[in-house]
C-alpha cells in the first residue's frame, strides 16, 4: 500500500469517530425536537446530554473495532464504492445489533427505539458521503499523479496491451507505467536495478498470463529483491502463496501476490502497538538508563553507547544505538577475528568468548540489556519491536535472493528466531523462521513473541 493510500486510510479513522458521535447527537436532538414530542410521541424517558454524550462517544470506539474488522480502512486503487457502501452498512448494522442486545440486558439506561434506529441510519449516510468524499479526493490526486502506483508491465500480448491500455486512459485507477518489457531478460534486470535507486518504481506487473512457470517465478524472485510488490494476470501460480488479492481491471482478473499481511492497515496497527511499546519501556526500565552507564563508564574506557550502522526495512541503511559492551576499537579486530567465526555458513559473524567483550558486556548481552536503547530506534520508526534482526551492510552485501525478503519489513528488537533459538541457529534456520513471521504476521503473534522473549532471555522456558 502507498504511503498517501496509509493517509486517506488513517484520516478515517478519527473521521469516522467524529460522525459515529454526530450520528448519535443527531438522533438524540431529533428525539427531543419540538416537532417529534408534539405531533408524534412524547419522551417517556429520563437521559440528560451528558450522559448521552459519553455513551455515545463509547460505542463510537466499539463500532471503529467493527468498521476496521469489516475492512473499511483498506484504500486501494480500483476498489468500488459500491463495495464500500456494503461494508458500511454491515458494520453499521453489525454495531447496532450489538447496542440493541446490550440495552436489552440493561433496560435501565434508555428504551427509545426511534433514537436507536436513527442513529443507525444516520450514521450510515454519514460515514458513505464522508468516504465518498475521500475516495474523489483520493481520485483527483491520481489525476494529478500524486500517490499512483508506479508499475514495470512485463508481456507483449493482448492481455498486456489491454491492460496498459486501461492504465493508461484511466487515471482514477491509480496506476502508471514507467516501463514496459516483453519479457524477463537482462534489460529488465538492468531497468529495475535502476528504477528501484531512484525511488521511481513500486510493482512489477506480468500481464502475459502465458508466461512459463519459469519465467513467472523468477519475476517474483526479482521484485522480492528488489522490494517491490508483485501482480499477475488470471491463475498461473496456484495456492503457491497464501496472502493474495484478486481485482478485476476491465473484465481482466489481477492477482497481486502480498509479500506480508503486513500491508495497509497492518501496517498502522504495528506502528501504532510499536509507538506505544516503545514508551512503556522506556518509562519502566528508566533505572535502567541510569544505572548501566555508570557501570560502563566504571568496568572500561569509552562512550556509553554504541552507534553503528544497520540495514532496515526495503534496504534503507539507519543508525542503532545499544549500550557499549565491547572495548574501543572492537570493529576493526573483526578481520582478525574472522578465522574463528562459529557462523560460517552465513554472512553472519559470532564467536565464541569474545575477547573483545568487556565483563559488564558480557552480563548485559547475556540479559539482552545492551539492547534497550533500541527501544529509542522504535519510537523514531526505523525498527519495530518484532521482526527480522537488523544485519550489518556488510553481512548484507552477501546475502542470496531469498535472504532479501527479510528486508521487506522493519527489524525488531526480537522475533521469532530469537525466541526459537537465539544464537544457536544457523543463518538458513534463522531466515526460514524469520520469513515464516513475514508470511504470517498479526499483531496476535507480536504479543506472543514479545511473551515469549524474557522467559527465553532468563531460561525460564527452551
Amino acid at each position: 500500500m502507498k504511503k498517501a493510500e496509509i493517509i486517506f486510510s488513517t484520516i478515517l479513522v478519527p473521521l469516522d469517530y467524529i460522525l459515529l458521535v454526530l450520528a448519535g447527537l443527531s438522533a438524540y436532538g431529533l428525539r427531543y425536537s419540538a416537532i417529534y414530542t408534539t405531533n408524534i410521541r412524547e419522551v417517556v424517558f429520563s437521559l440528560s446530554w451528558g450522559e448521552y454524550f459519553k455513551m455515545a462517544a463509547v460505542i463510537a470506539l466499539v463500532w471503529l473495532v467493527i468498521f476496521a474488522l469489516a475492512g473499511l480502512y483498506s484504500i486501494r486503487p480500483n476498489k468500488k464504492m459500491l463495495d464500500v457502501f456494503k461494508q458500511i452498512f454491515f458494520a453499521c448494522s453489525t454495531g447496532t445489533l450489538i447496542v440493541i442486545v446490550a440495552f436489552f440486558f440493561s433496560r435501565e439506561l434508555f428504551s427509545s427505539r426511534f433514537i436507536i434506529l436513527a442513529a443507525w441510519g444516520l450514521a450510515i449516510i454519514y460515514v458513505s458521503w464522508a468516504h465518498l468524499l475521500v475516495r474523489f479526493m483520493q481520485r483527483w490526486l491520481y489525476k494529478k499523479d500524486i500517490g499512483v502506483h508506479k508499475i514495470i508491465l512485463v508481456g507483449q500480448d493482448q492481455t498486456s496491451q489491454i491492460l496498459a491500455s486501461e492504465f493508461k486512459r484511466n487515471a482514477k485507477l491509480g496506476y502508471r507505467i514507467v516501463y514496459w518489457a516483453q519479457s524477463f531478460d537482462q534489460a529488465l534486470i538492468n531497468k529495475i536495478r535502476e528504477l528501484t535507486e531512484e525511488d521511481r518504481v513500486d510493482e512489477i506487473v506480468q500481464a502475459d498470463p502465458n508466461f512459463s512457470r519459469e519465467m513467472t517465478l523468477n519475476l517474483i524472485d526479482l521484485a522480492n529483491e528488489y522490494h517491490l510488490d508483485f501482480k499477475y494476470t488470471a491463475d498461473l501460480l496456484g495456492a503457491r502463496r497464501a496472502n493474495f488479492d484478486i481485482k478485476t481491471i476491465n473484465g481482466i482478473p489481477l492477482v497481486e501476490i502480498k509479500k506480508t499481511p503486513l500491508d495497509g492497515w497492518g501496517k498502522v496497527a504495528k506502528r501504532l502497538f510499536d509507538i506505544a511499546g516503545s514508551i512503556l519501556a522506556l518509562l519502566v526500565f528508566s533505572p535502567v538508563f541510569l544505572i548501566l552507564p555508570l557501570l560502563i563508564k566504571l568496568d572500561s574506557r569509552g562512550a556509553v553507547l554504541y552507534k553503528t550502522e544497520r540495514v532496515g526495512a526495503k534496504g534503507k541503511k539507519f543508525n542503532l544505538y545499544k549500550f557499549r559492551s565491547m572495548i574501543m576499537g572492537a570493529d576493526k579486530m573483526k578481520a582478525q577475528l574472522m578465522d574463528n567465526n562459529e557462523r560460517a555458513d552465513g554472512p553472519l559473524f559470532k564467536i565464541k568468548d569474545d575477547p573483545r567483550i568487556t565483563k559488564v558486556g558480557k552480563f548485559i548481552r547475556q540479559m539482552s540489556l545492551d539492547e534497550f536503547p533500541n527501544f529509542g530506534n522504535v519510537l523514531i520508526g526505523n525498527m519495530s519491536l518484532v521482526g527480522p534482526r537488523p544485519h550489518e551492510p556488510n553481512e548484507v552485501a552477501s546475502y542470496k535472493k531469498h535472504h532479501k525478503k527479510l528486508l521487506n519489513i522493519k527489524p525488531g528488537i526480537t522475533g521469532m528466531a530469537q525466541v526459537s533459538g537465539r544464537s544457536t541457529l544457523d543463518f538458513e534456520t534463522e531466515v526460514k523462521l524469520d520469513t515464516l513471521y513475514i508470511e504470517s504476521w498479526s499483531l496476535w503473534l507480536d504479543v506472543i513473541i514479545l511473551f515469549k522473549t524474557p522467559l527465553i532471555i532468563f531460561k525460564l522456558i527452551d
